[in-house]
This record gives C-alpha cells, structure tokens and sequence, in this order.
C-alpha cells in the first residue's frame, strides 16, 4: 500500500481539540498516558541499530530521535501541568523541538533511558491526573506561540493524542518494514 506523505506525517490525523470537557475524556486520556511506555517498550523489541536509525518518513524523525522527543516533550508537559495546579495562569517557556532532537544526547543516548523516564514520569504524571478535583481541570497556562490560555483537560487530551501519534509513526514503520 502506497502512503502520501501527508499520511506517513499524521497517521492518526492532526489534533483535533474536543469541544469540551468530560469525565469519559480524561478517563481515556489518563489510559492513554498511562499505556504509553509499556507501547514503546513493545515497539522497540528487537530492533537494531540500524532498525532504530531508520526515520518513520521520509525527512522525519528516527525511532531514536522520535523516542527522545517523546520523552523531551512529556517532561515539559508534566512541567506545565504542575505549574498550572500551582500558580495562576503561568506563562509556559515554548522550546525548539527540532533542534532539541539534534542535540548531541539523542545519539548517544540509548532509547531505553528516554523509555524508562517515561515509565517513571507517567506514572508521577498519571497519579497527578487522577488526583484532580474538577475544578483544576479547568486550570490554565498561558502558550505564548499560541497567544492563548490553554486550560489542562486541553493539553492532557492533546498530550494522549501526542503519544497514539508517535506510537503510530514507529508502529506503522515497523508494519511498512515487516519488522
């Protein structure tokens, strides 16, 4: 089967931000969240050197770059996330993604050690979540990039969207491949 690239790039489809806020919403994206690590552990078994180099698409990110990059965003996820639970309406500090993903330690640096962060801040991060009274799910950061107040059942819906979308890229890889 022949994938355009704009397929091979969002293969679950770019975020779409849910018209508003549900109990049913935050169940799945805590499951989601939650579920993260153990798919990566899955996606990356048995893979080599040159298997892990290979990026998803065509001028994409390697499994190794894409891996890093998860685990680089989440950390800034759980960041904003404590941040807006404990100030008010914190200006959040935007970053470079892809230039962090050049950055000397995403080669030298196995995989595992980005995977087993993640197992660790997603769980941190997941009890955070479920701790919420309602009201803090309303709770806001200021994106300056955005110009907007985003409030945290947005960015916890969009972060879930963040890991199925990366999951999907090496998945979908590994299928392509027959890996």
């Amino acid at each position: 089967m022949e994938y355009t690239l704009e397929q091979l790039r969002y293969p679950i489809g770019k975020f779409q931000k849910p018209d508003e806020f549900s109990d049913a919403g935050k169940k799945e994206w805590i499951g989601v969240l939650d579920a993260l690590p153990k798919w990566l552990d899955a996606l990356i078994e048995n893979l080599d050197e040159t298997q892990l180099q290979t990026p998803y698409r065509p001028g994409g990110w390697t499994i190794v770059q894409t891996i890093h990059h998860i685990a680089d965003s989440h950390m800034n996820a759980y960041v904003r996330l404590k941040m807006a639970l404990t100030e008010d309406n914190p200006a959040i500090r935007p970053y470079k993604q892809a230039l962090w993903a050049e950055l000397p330690d995403v080669q030298s640096v196995p995989v595992n050690v980005s995977i087993t962060l993640l197992h660790a801040m997603h769980r941190r991060w997941t009890s955070v979540l479920r701790s919420m009274a309602a009201e803090d799910w309303e709770r806001t950061y200021y994106h300056p990039e955005q110009e907007r107040n985003v409030p945290l059942w947005e960015m916890t819906a969009m972060y879930a969207w963040h890991s199925k979308h990366h999951m999907e890229h090496i998945r979908g890889l590994r299928e392509r491949m027959n890996w």
